[in-house]
Parts: C-alpha cells; sequence; structure tokens
C-alpha cells in the first residue's frame, strides 16, 4: 500500500511539473548550455547557438 501512494505522489508531481512547462512556454532555465556545451562543435537546439535568444523566450 505505501509503494502504491509513493507512486501515485510521484507521478502527481511528474503531472504538474509538465503542466507547469507547457504553460510556462519558455524554455526551462540554463537550457542553452549544459549537455550541449559538453560536445565541440554542437549547439543549443533552441536558440542556436544565441544565448540572449533563450532570454528573449
Amino acid at each position: 500500500m505505501t509503494t502504491f501512494i509513493t507512486f501515485l505522489i510521484l507521478v502527481f508531481v511528474i503531472l504538474a511539473m509538465c503542466i507547469g512547462l507547457f504553460f510556462g512556454k519558455k524554455p526551462i532555465t540554463g537550457s542553452c548550455g549544459g549537455l550541449a556545451n559538453l560536445e565541440p562543435g554542437r549547439e543549443c537546439e533552441i536558440c542556436g547557438g544565441n544565448p540572449s535568444k533563450c532570454i528573449e523566450q
């Protein structure tokens, strides 16, 4: 029973984060860079290498 309740709480939290992301209409903070900066030659999918575009959105 405890496992089931924990699972439901986890699913609720994930759904709440998804809803917040969909209605926020802006990139997650820190999305320019992150894993894309680990490999040379890759650029951010959101801003195309121009970080000011991420701030504008």
